[in-house]
């Protein structure tokens, strides 16, 4: 039975994760900075800012799936969330490849495009956005995901490590759809994420399908749900909220996402199971 080490496993993904693992069988260990609210493995409390405490952490695992970051802009000064996910996630990849663990996955973010937290606001410049799109982040959230993922090339390229980066679209638990009535109809919101979500037990999913693909090397791939989370057609929320962008590069005939997950289906074989209207049902 492989060992998997789940980073931020008490955390709103992260305990999905760490859950997704245990019922497929792996032997799972949770690290935090807190113990979780539900003991489904062993945990650690961990600072991964400190090398030594993440070698400890991840011996004797096969594979290290990385969710501790601080999750998004504002909720601390920009320098400390720069500092801790930037140096958590090289501290994480350098364990595992000191500790010869050969696969790893890393959460990354839609964030890292720039429009989420952008001081200047701007649209994209083509729909639906692909991993192609330009990334320009105008803020150290943002901007450390750059940086995680250009490290994941570098272990790559040093060490022939796996690594697959997930820019995760806003990550939404089954608890949270009771919320969505409130702004399906409200093209304003949720703009800056161009509308999209990606269910936590899709995204766990996810994870385990990117640590058994094998041939990989270090990849980005955008993890999102089919369809936005708006009850309004996607063509007419570009329309609402982002008339400048007209490179349209899908027909966006109905709901579609527009943050393109066709390159994590192909990759991992991944299908985002759970959607909002059936979750409402």
């Amino acid at each position: 039975m492989a060992k998997v080490v789940v980073t931020g496993g008490s955390g709103m993904l992260g305990r999905w994760v760490v859950r997704h693992f245990a019922e497929q069988g792996y032997e799972v260990l949770s690290v935090d900075t807190r113990q979780p609210d539900e003991a489904v493995c062993p945990s650690l409390i961990v600072d991964l800012e400190d090398l030594g405490q993440t070698y400890g952490a991840l011996a004797g695992a096969d594979a290290v799936v990385h969710m501790a970051a601080i999750p998004r802009a504002g909720m601390v000064p920009p320098e400390v969330t720069f500092r801790n996910n930037v140096m958590s996630t090289y501290n994480v990849l350098e364990a595992a490849a000191g500790l010869g663990i050969r696969k790893a996955v890393i959460a990354s973010s839609e964030s890292s495009y720039g429009i989420c937290f952008a001081i200047h606001p701007f649209g994209p410049q083509y729909v639906p956005m692909d991993e192609e799109h330009p990334q320009l982040p105008q803020d150290s959230y943002g901007l450390s995901k750059v940086v995680n993922e250009a490290t994941a090339d570098m272990f790559h390229r040093r060490t022939g490590m796996q690594i697959v980066s997930l820019r995760l679209g806003n990550v939404i638990p089954p608890d949270w759809y009771e919320r969505f009535p409130s702004f399906i109809h409200k093209p304003e919101e949720r703009e800056r994420i161009l509308w999209s979500y990606i269910d936590t037990r899709n995204a766990a999913e996810a994870c385990r399908l990117a640590i058994e693909a094998e041939g990989l090397g270090s990849v980005a791939l955008n993890l999102a749900s089919d369809e936005t989370s708006m009850d309004i057609p996607s063509r007419e929320l570009m329309t609402a909220r982002y008339p400048q962008t007209t490179d349209f590069r899908a027909p966006l005939n109905g709901y579609e996402t527009l943050l393109n997950n066709e390159k994590a289906k192909r990759l991992l074989g991944w299908q985002p199971k759970h959607r909002w209207r059936e979750e409402l049902k």
